[in-house]
Formats: structure tokens, C-alpha cells, sequence
């Protein structure tokens, strides 16, 4: 099988680049290893920007059960603090918003093929007995299971946190992070008393985010470092109780909760602080896309707006006839600068010593949270292609 783009993963990143590239008339192909949409470690946060891009897409988060997000509160201890957020947020399962970008993939134009596991992504270069290149060939072949070959003009990498063989990242500049995600039934007045904020709960070694989403569900995403995890004998039970025990608001929002999730959702280990650079081997050559280019800490909630910033960026430089290494450059340009301050805040939100500091801030001046939030989103001008 032969096609002139093939997008390997079918979440934010990858989806916004079919989506653009079938638009403009382009031979799509997008390879998803699940057979459906399902629920994936994410704090499900939609900045302004997400919500813009969305829009553009013809993605009505609100008539999709979203549900709008005002403020935020910073919780440590026995304290907390909340501010108004200075932009439109929401929120959405990813389940359901990964349905819905597949949907108006294949309403473009894209192929879009479910169950399909890619082993390996090949320049033709190195597949044995291809011959040598030339221009009338296809410079990529991936290698998928149960399926023949598919060779392609371009590949774009969107498998969000898993690397595919052979084109692991780097570790990122705040690497040995887990991360873990439960959806939860909140009491009635539990659930009323978070409706529109995103809550960031503190504790030793991380932090977590809660916040209300579709159906009545809170979704509580979490991050730790590995070394306070295997402190606590590495089991969710015991990180979940240490938890509760250093942020008292986490224990009364959990005070009557039901889980939803027979075990919660796990990821590791999460380079934090990732940025690809161009050229950057073993994939150069291939249009990195979300968290393949770009792994911006959680707590910022912008990391689905950089997925979806970088798939229709990376669709509309593929159009002029830019290069990847071009994209990746680009792309690391317009990102670097929030991630510089998301990951000194992250930093400091699980350093004690630093945490410290931070807390005193907010609790002196709790318009600091909406400060950190408008300068680690995506700038209006880079929105602009």
C-alpha cells in the first residue's frame, strides 16, 4: 500500500494534522493502534487556544458535554487559594474528544485505519534489498502488524507518550516522573463545590489536578517522582492515602467518592521538559507531532493545546513545501519559552524548599495563578500561520 502522508497515532496531534492535510486535498493515511477511542493518562484541561482550534476544526467541545472551567485553586496542607483564569477553559474526556477528531478525519477525506500496531517506521535507506533512492520512490516504509508494508512520501509521529520502536526521546530536563489517572464519583456537594475550577493539589514528590468533566465524573490526574513512589512501596493504594494525608482539601473532595475506574491509568517514565530539536536522530526526517516534539509539565494545561498547535502547524508547512527539520525548529521556537517557566514552576511545586516560596506568593497575591497561566500558554502571534 503506498500514500503520500501516513500519521502514525490517532490522538490530538496527529488527528489535527489529517484533518488539515485532507482539506487541502492531500492522500491521507492515519494509522491508530486501538480499535476505539479510549481514556488516556491527561488531565483533560482545554485552554483558549485548544478551544480555538477545535472551533476551527468543527469540534463543538460545549454540545459535546464539556464542561466550562473559570478558575483554578492551589491547594498545600491545610491551605488553599483561587483565582479567576484569565482566558475560556473546559473540559472534555479524551475518549471522547479522540472520537470526535477521528470522525472529522475521515469527513475531510483521511484513511483512517483503527487496530493497526506500527513495529517500525524505515527510512528506505535502511530496509534490505529496497535499492537505493530516487525520486519516484517513497522515502518511508512502516512496518505494521497483521497488514502488508505501507510506504509513504511523508511520516508524521504522533504517538503521543509512547515511543515507537527505535525512536525513543531523550530524557527531558525534568525526566523520572510518573503519572497516574482516576476518574471519580464525587459526592453531590463535593462535586458542586469544584464545578468550575480546576483544583492543583500539593504533595511530597508532585502534585495533582482535579477538575470536573462530561457526565458528572471528576478526573483526577496525578504526577510523582519515581523515587517517592518506590518510597511508598510503588502502589497506587499508598500514594493515593499520602496524598490525602499532606492536602486536606484532596481528602474532603475524596470524603464519599465512588472510583470509576477499576485501576487507575499509568504512565511512565514522562520526559517533562522534552523539546526536540531539528535534525534531531534517530527521526530526522519525520514530522514529530505532540508530545513526540514537545512534553510541557501537566499542571500548566496546555499540553493539548500544543498537540493540537503542532499537528495543524506541521499540516499547513507540509503544504508550502517546508521540511520537518524546518517544522521541528519552528516548533521548538514558539514553545520554549513556556516551557522554560512550566518546568522551573513544576520544579519548585514538588521541591519543598521552593514550594515554599511559591505558596507564599500565591497566598500573599493569589492573582500569581493566573499570571503563571496566561505565560505558559501558546502565544496569539504563533497562532497565526
Amino acid at each position: 500500500m503506498k500514500t503520500e502522508v501516513l500519521i502514525i497515532g490517532g490522538g490530538l496531534a496527529g488527528s489535527a494534522a489529517a484533518i488539515g492535510l485532507a482539506r487541502a486535498g492531500r492522500q491521507v493515511t492515519l494509522l491508530e493502534r486501538d480499535p476505539q477511542a479510549r481514556h488516556k493518562v491527561c488531565g483533560e484541561f482545554l485552554s483558549l487556544e485548544a478551544l480555538k482550534y477545535l472551533e476551527e476544526m468543527g469540534v463543538g467541545v460545549a454540545e459535546a458535554g464539556g464542561v466550562a472551567i473559570r478558575a483554578v485553586r492551589l491547594a498545600w496542607g491545610s491551605t488553599f487559594k483561587a483565582a479567576e483564569l484569565p482566558f475560556r477553559a473546559m473540559s472534555l474526556t479524551r475518549r471522547r474528544l479522540d472520537e470526535l477528531l477521528l470522525g472529522c478525519a475521515e469527513q475531510a477525506g483521511a484513511r483512517v485505519m483503527r487496530g493497526c500496531q506500527v513495529e517500525s517506521l524505515l527510512h528506505r535507506d535502511a530496509v534490505p534489498g529496497a535499492g537505493p533512492l530516487d525520486s519516484s520512490t517513497a522515502p518511508w516504509r512502516a512496518i505494521v502488524s497483521d497488514a502488508a508494508p505501507i510506504e509513504t512520501q511523508a511520516a508524521f509521529l504522533a504517538t503521543g507518550k509512547h515511543d515507537l520502536r527505535g525512536r525513543a526521546r531523550p530524557q527531558g530536563s525534568r525526566p523520572g516522573m510518573v503519572a497516574f489517572k482516576m476518574y471519580w464519583r464525587l459526592s453531590p456537594a463535593q462535586a458542586a463545590a469544584l464545578e468550575g475550577h480546576v483544583e492543583i493539589m500539593l504533595y511530597r514528590g508532585g502534585y495533582a489536578g482535579l477538575q470536573m468533566v462530561e457526565e458528572g465524573a471528576a478526573n483526577l490526574c496525578s504526577v510523582v517522582a519515581q523515587t517517592e513512589l518506590q518510597r511508598l512501596g510503588g502502589r497506587w493504594e499508598s500514594l493515593l492515602a499520602a496524598m490525602q494525608k499532606e492536602c486536606s482539601l484532596l481528602r474532603q473532595r475524596l470524603e464519599g467518592a465512588r472510583a470509576l475506574l477499576a485501576h487507575p491509568l499509568a504512565v511512565a517514565p514522562i520526559p517533562y521538559g522534552f523539546v526536540r530539536e531539528c535534525g534531531l536522530a534517530p527521526s530526522q526526517g519525520v514530522w514529530a507531532l505532540g508530545d513526540q516534539a514537545v512534553v510541557i509539565p501537566s499542571f500548566t494545561g496546555d499540553g493539548m493545546s500544543i498537540a493540537l498547535h503542532s499537528g495543524r502547524l506541521a499540516a499547513q508547512m507540509y503544504l508550502r513545501g517546508e521540511t520537518p527539520e524546518r517544522f521541528q525548529k519552528r516548533l521548538s521556537h514558539e514553545t520554549s519559552g513556556q516551557m522554560a517557566l512550566a518546568t522551573m514552576v513544576s520544579r519548585g511545586l514538588a521541591w519543598r524548599p521552593v514550594r515554599g516560596l511559591f505558596t507564599a506568593a500565591v497566598e500573599l497575591r493569589p492573582a500569581t495563578l493566573g499570571v503563571v497561566a496566561r505565560r505558559t500558554r501558546i502565544a496569539a502571534a504563533f497562532m497565526q500561520v
